[in-house]
């Protein structure tokens, strides 16, 4: 098999257009963990006379004229945990319906339709805060079930697109996007508060992700076959090379599907890496402010350095997975169990670390960064696994797996917050420990279960094709 350089060809072109579709959904997703600091009146919630005696107040104030337009709301820590959380309920419906729906009409229209969706909701957002704390959290439901089709969408267009020796880079490049939104939504989303207002955070996020639509709409198809422009050759070798893997099969086969361990491998890797991924997401702007003190506009740089490490990680681990399999010749199931014990090993072993550190905030900072850094790794482990051991069925069952991985983000949030009453640091070192110990469960669980073959039920006919 010849392979086809990858520069300007139809298969890069797909990832690079995907990594700004999941760069605007994190962004989507994440911007309001910022905004809801400032969308909330100061007074609401008690912890600030507890958490003076804990670190030093940061004096590096810069006197800017601060932006104090925007309404503020008064809702407690609870309603707030509420309003973080309410966007996974929408979120966890529409995964397993996602991946199926993408198998039947395509991923192209489901991850353009899911993005726009998210994007209209969000631009109706501060709308929805003023009208009260119900509709707030209906539009973050809504969101959610728009997102919730996204990456099952693009498993299962990357199940047609992606040769199985460039899985791990394209996939990478792709789902990197998620933690650029993160990097990039995360100090942006701070300064748009800090010197316009925070309703500008949902207004300028939601109109970039109705224009990547029009982008995707027009440059993209869903397989090589139908693609406008794609070369002849590239396209001969991306068929050529699933051509032993893809099922033909019109029905799924849940029951097999359902009772295959390797599937029940990924499950628990991706609900245990969730649930770090998922407290950090949504409380480590909290907790740099509460306990660590740092104001708005070091928070948001602060909060983002992490994602831009995992980012960092995600492209790189994802080149070298791929060396491996194809250079080295290492078996594709010890790729993917290495990488993702470093993934979930070496995060756990950290943010447990961060805990300890007091107010130390360089290490604090640290720790934290290395910690989620080290999490990249995971994509190039249980992340594309799907694609291994069923690349026919990968988009069903990734909405298997996100389905579960979801629980951490309704739940975690929720826990921690309730955990953190008083903000002290002994409370916030029990979130970590939480965190940390699921993590080491997943990481031996998929070790012990993961496989990186293409399984019997998977292809049609049922007969075992070596990877």
């Amino acid at each position: 098999l010849v392979s086809v350089p990858a520069c300007c060809s139809a298969r890069y072109n797909l990832a690079l257009l995907a990594c700004f579709g999941f760069f605007l959904l994190y962004a989507l997703r994440v911007n309001l963990s910022v905004a809801l600091v400032d969308m909330v009146e100061p007074n609401t919630s008690l912890a600030k006379n507890v958490t003076s005696n804990v670190c030093p107040e940061h004096s590096s104030t810069i006197n800017v004229p601060r932006n104090t337009t925007g309404e503020k709301y008064s809702w407690d820590a609870d309603t707030q945990g509420w309003i973080l959380g309410s966007f996974f309920y929408g979120y966890i419906i529409t995964q397993i319906p996602g991946g199926y729906l993408a198998s039947r009409i395509g991923g192209k229209l489901l991850l353009g339709f899911g993005i726009f969706g998210t994007s209209v909701f969000t631009l109706l957002t501060p709308l929805a805060a003023n009208l009260g704390v119900g509709y707030l959290i209906a539009v973050r439901a809504l969101e959610g079930l728009g997102e919730g089709v996204t990456f099952p969408a693009m498993h299962s267009m990357w199940s047609s697109w992606a040769p199985p020796l460039e899985r791990s880079k394209l996939l990478s490049i792709s789902y990197a996007g998620a933690q650029l939104g993160t990097v990039v939504s995360l100090p942006l989303s701070g300064l748009i508060c800090y010197y316009m207002n925070w309703v500008y955070v949902f207004y300028i996020f939601g109109a970039l992700g109705v224009l990547w639509w029009f982008f995707w709409m027009f440059l993209v198809s869903d397989t090589p076959e139908t693609h406008r422009s794609i070369s002849h050759a590239e396209r001969e070798y991306i068929l050529s090379s699933l051509k032993d893997q893809l099922s033909t099969q019109k029905s799924v086969p849940w029951r097999p599907m359902l009772e295959s361990l390797p599937l029940w491998a990924i499950v628990v890797a991706h609900f245990s890496y969730n649930w770090t991924f998922y407290t950090l997401l949504t409380l480590l702007p909290t907790y740099m402010k509460e306990i660590l003190r740092f104001d708005a506009q070091e928070n948001g740089f602060l909060s983002a350095l992490p994602y831009f490490g995992c980012w960092l990680c995600i492209i790189l681990s994802g080149q070298i997975a791929d060396y491996l399999r194809e250079k080295q010749n290492f078996s594709t199931v010890c790729v993917r169990k290495c990488f993702t014990l470093i993934g979930m090993i070496g995060p756990a072993v950290f943010l447990v670390a961060a805990g300890f550190i007091g107010c130390n905030y360089a290490l604090a900072v640290a720790f934290v960064t290395i910690s989620t850094t080290l999490g990249g790794f995971c994509t190039s482990g249980y992340s594309i696994n799907h694609l291994d051991i069923a690349p026919s069925y990968a988009g069903i069952l990734l909405g298997i797996t996100n389905s579960f991985a979801t629980i951490p983000g309704m739940v975690g949030p929720v826990i921690a917050k309730n955990l953190t009453h008083n903000n002290t640091v002994g409370e916030w070192q029990m979130v970590f420990y939480i965190a940390a110990s699921i993590n080491l469960f997943g990481a031996i669980f998929f070790a012990l279960f993961a496989s990186g073959e293409v399984q019997d039920w998977a292809v049609s006919g049922y007969h075992l094709h070596r990877n």
